[in-house]
């Protein structure tokens, strides 16, 4: 009755088989999910590494935008520097102007007193020549006189007459004056000209530096963004490359694969 109830051997070695063939189909069934889990975890690692990349690129990128903002604010100081040191070459330019318009008319003062010495000479010697007291020495004091007279119409012709000596280096000076006064004046025009253009360039590049800074801002914003969005996927990756490889030594386990 017993036998009769056991399994035959042919039944025990069919049992065997089946078991054995269900064990290789689950042991190739656990290699193809650990080829897939590789080939994933290989897949990661190169996307890992280009996101590394580009997370260097982007880095990079806001390092120049950086440098060009300091450089673009150093322009800017020196310009200002530069207005600056316009403005005081203007302001002493000013000063050299009042010194000349001095000098000129301490030299106009000059020549006036001098007209006024001759006119007063010329009087006394009329007043010397009324007051003769001896007859005697009337011939000798006309001749005085005569000689002074000459002298004096000599003096009074020379500066009359626009060739005489006086009157040219008086010319001379004050048209040497006058063209100091007009190059200075040109000058001052040509430095107020420059100076407005300065201004006109500095308002300008400070629009221009007021644009980039708002620019370079919100692409700092819109880095920052990439940025924060990269590591969160980074750190998404990495967790789930851990989880990978927790379910592969798992199945290495249940294979008896060593690792």
């Amino acid at each position: 009755m017993a036998k009769e109830n056991s399994p035959s051997l042919m039944e025990v070695v069919e049992q065997v088989a089946q078991q054995q063939q269900l064990k290789s189909t689950e042991i190739e069934e656990s290699k193809k999910v650990l080829f897939q889990l590789q080939s994933q975890l290989c897949e990661l690692e190169g996307q890992m590494s280009t996101i590394l990349m580009e997370t260097k690129s982007t880095e990079k990128l806001i390092y120049q935008q950086e440098d060009d903002i300091d450089s673009t604010k150093l322009h800017c100081e020196t310009l200002e520097a530069h207005n600056t040191t316009l403005c005081v070459e203007n302001i002493r330019l000013k000063f050299e102007i009042e010194k000349a318009k001095e000098e000129f008319e301490e030299l106009l003062t000059k020549i006036s007193v001098y007209r006024e010495k001759i006119e007063a000479h010329a009087k006394m010697f009329l007043e010397a020549d009324s007051k003769l007291p001896v007859m005697s020495e009337l011939s000798e004091k006309q001749q005085m006189v005569k000689m002074l007279k000459e002298k004096k119409e000599e003096l009074m012709h020379d500066l009359q007459n626009p060739e005489g000596k006086i009157i040219k280096q008086v010319q001379r000076k004050i048209a040497r004056l006058e063209e100091e006064i007009s190059t200075i004046k040109q000058s001052i025009i040509a430095k107020n000209d420059m100076l407005e253009e300065e201004k006109k360039s500095h308002v300008k590049l400070r629009k221009d530096i007021a644009v980039q800074n708002k620019r370079c801002d919100a692409i700092l914003k819109r880095l920052h963004c990439q940025l924060n969005k990269v590591q969160s996927s980074k750190r998404q990756w990495y967790w789930n490359i851990q989880q990978m490889e927790k379910d592969a030594a798992k199945l290495r386990k249940r294979l008896g694969i060593a690792e």
